[in-house]
């Protein structure tokens, strides 16, 4: 009998994923869809504070074109490795379908970017979660358990406690456009979710790329300017960063249910305060402190919830 290594050694898979793939063997479905979620929520916290900026420097639907143009190019190395043939998807209406209602809630996400803190945008951000778990049992018919419920619950009424006496005041119509972009989202999601059932994760990662960018050029032309080279240079970063978050996102939606790892999105309001603590200084408020304690015990209550179940043969 060949060892294990030898049979690792002889799958034609990339070795990033047949790496992955060894050191999680031991993990559940679930499990696995967290870790793929917290991965990409704290790459997208990266990118997001990026953007901002940008969009603070540039007209912001220039800076939406601009993201995921550059998250197109970093894409294309794998084109010329891999052949595009290994990109063509089997059902190209379903990309663009996809990019059309992606791009529709980015021009309202970037739109209200600049005015909004990223701790905040973060928090406002965390409604989608509620919006795609409603979205999950409706159109997928997944179990939506009690727990799974209470669990996003917690975490969204954490989130109120941090948002809410920030949805008055000059702030409080771009914070209600963000909020618009989350259901928005939230569809996108489930899109991508369906993809999952028939296309790689490559090819729905590069062809969201694509068609945003399609998508967005009419937008970004109106008030284009010219960037510097460090803004260029930062567009770069941001579309390896973009890139990178959705394809682990992808990954676990091809992994678990959405509704059993939606809690974990809820520390990304913890990655964007740690961030802007440690990059601008900003003081962490009592609100924020005390919201993001209630996401996390949320998040870690469901996770051993999620745990016992698989072990119990419940099914997910």
């Amino acid at each position: 009998m060949a060892r294990k290594d030898d049979a690792w050694r002889e799958t034609g898979a990339p070795l990033h994923r047949r790496l992955i793939a060894r050191h999680t063997s031991h993990l559940s479905p679930t499990a696995k869809g967290m870790l793929w979620t917290s991965a990409a929520g704290l790459l997208f916290c990266v990118l997001n504070m990026l953007l901002r900026k940008m969009a603070m420097e540039l007209d912001p639907f220039q800076a939406q074109f601009l993201r995921y143009l550059f998250g197109f190019l970093v894409m294309a190395p794998l084109i010329f490795r891999s052949g595009f043939a290994a990109f063509l998807p089997t059902r190209i209406s379903g990309q663009f379908v996809r990019g059309g209602v992606h791009a529709i809630g980015l021009c309202l996400w970037f739109f209200a970017l600049p005015k909004i803190p990223l701790a905040d945008m973060t928090a406002i951000g965390f409604t989608s979660p509620i919006f795609i778990m409603l979205g999950a049992a409706f159109f997928f018919k997944e179990a939506m358990r009690w727990d799974r419920w209470f669990a996003a619950l917690l975490g969204f009424a954490g989130v109120v406690m941090v948002v809410a006496p920030k949805l008055s005041g000059a702030g409080g119509v771009y914070n209600l456009v963000m909020l618009a972009s989350a259901p928005m989202f939230a569809a996108s999601f489930l899109i991508t979710k369906a993809l999952t059932r028939y296309e790689s994760a490559q090819v729905i990662v590069l062809w969201q790329a694509l068609t945003v960018t399609i998508f967005s050029l009419p937008m970004a032309l109106l008030h284009w300017q010219n960037p510097s080279a460090v803004q260029w240079f930062t567009f770069v970063l941001a579309g390896m960063l973009g890139s990178a978050g959705h394809y682990c996102l992808t990954r676990s939606f091809a992994a678990a249910d959405i509704s059993a790892t939606q809690s974990v999105k809820f520390l990304d309001l913890v990655w964007a305060s740690l961030l802007g603590w440690l990059v601008f200084a900003d003081q962490i408020s009592q609100s924020t402190m005390i919201g993001g304690t209630v996401i996390c015990g949320a998040t870690i209550w469901i996770a051993r919830r999620e745990a016992r179940n698989r072990t119990a043969g419940i099914k997910s």
